[in-house]
């Protein structure tokens, strides 16, 4: 089994960038991965420093078997950077493994995400593989399950799926006067998704991410989570463009390997309500205004259509 290439995305965050490719390094299989470090331009002038201590950082080691540094002169931005990176090592192997600057990785996370990548490489469902779960008590015969939704921490993926990679968003239209598809799209109102859409399409945040997940939910992809996390974000410190400081509920990464992978592609349903049940509660008074909100709409057409 030939090892997925890895891209790492820096800017600015030395002491995150150091944790992270550490992390990176005590993996299994890290001595056979090739590993494509993308340093960012400087947007402001005053962050010059920093990133100057990132690059210095990314060439201080060996951090994998091979390693490429790619040092933008310009900054083009996180999203245009994983765009650009993850579509380039697609092109070019099929397959890659995606890593940012703000994630501390299990030492079993590479050997899992090369393991997935392979079992379901010709399951044209699967879209995604996740090393990160939310922290939350899962029960399953498993230690991976499939769910209807992408993650952004530490996530692989293969040219055969990227290929629906759509930066226009044209699944906008489909959402944006179907109720049904909007709810299923906000994971039952667990999650404002469809929001982070409307600000993506009116040009009020920059991300990937969102886009990437309506690719995917446009044609039913699933995802791999494993049961246990294998990556913890560090960014919530208020030091990343993206992350800003928050309260997050963090659990610890998962110290052991992740053996059985489910045999049949399918959603977890049981995991999938609990994971909801637990986003809605991190997120209640934005699922409360989402109901509200649902139920207004619901109102509204009712009132329409009265004959006066």
């Amino acid at each position: 089994m030939l090892k997925a290439p890895i891209v790492f995305f820096a800017y600015k965050r030395p002491e995150h960038t150091q944790r992270s490719l550490e992390s990176l390094s005590q993996n299994i299989g890290a001595k056979d991965s090739k590993l494509f470090i993308y340093c960012d331009g400087i947007k402001r002038i005053e962050d010059s420093p920093s990133v100057e201590l990132v690059r210095q950082i990314v060439r201080s080691k060996q951090w994998c078997g091979t390693v490429h540094i790619i040092e933008r002169e310009q900054n083009i931005g996180l999203a245009n950077s994983v765009i650009h990176g993850v579509t380039e090592l697609c092109n070019k192997y099929g397959k890659v493994i995606v890593l940012e600057d703000d994630l501390v990785l299990s030492p079993f996370f590479l050997e899992y995400m090369n393991k997935a990548l392979d079992i379901y490489e010709q399951e044209s469902r699967v879209i995604q593989i996740s090393g990160y779960m939310f922290p939350v008590k899962l029960e399953s015969v498993n230690d991976a399950i499939f769910l209807p939704f992408t993650t952004s921490w530490g996530w692989a993926t293969w040219q055969r799926a990227w290929k629906y990679f759509d930066p226009t968003m044209s699944g906008y239209a489909l959402l944006k006067n179907n109720r049904e598809l909007k709810y299923r799209f906000n994971l039952n109102n667990s999650y404002a998704y469809f929001e982070m859409l409307e600000q993506q399409i009116n040009a009020k945040i920059d991300s990937w991410a969102i886009r990437w997940y309506l690719s995917t939910f446009i044609i039913n992809g699933l995802t791999l989570y494993p049961i246990y996390t294998l990556v913890k974000n560090i960014g919530f410190d208020g030091s990343g463009t993206h992350c800003q400081a928050s309260l997050q509920i963090e659990s610890e990464v998962y110290q052991d390997k992740i053996l059985f992978m489910p045999s049949e592609v399918k959603v977890d349903f049981a995991a999938n309500d609990k994971l909801f049940k637990h986003l809605q509660h991190l997120n209640q008074p934005l699922s409360l205004l989402l109901r509200i909100r649902q139920k207004m709409m619901v109102l509204f057409a009712k009132i329409k259509y009265v004959k006066v």
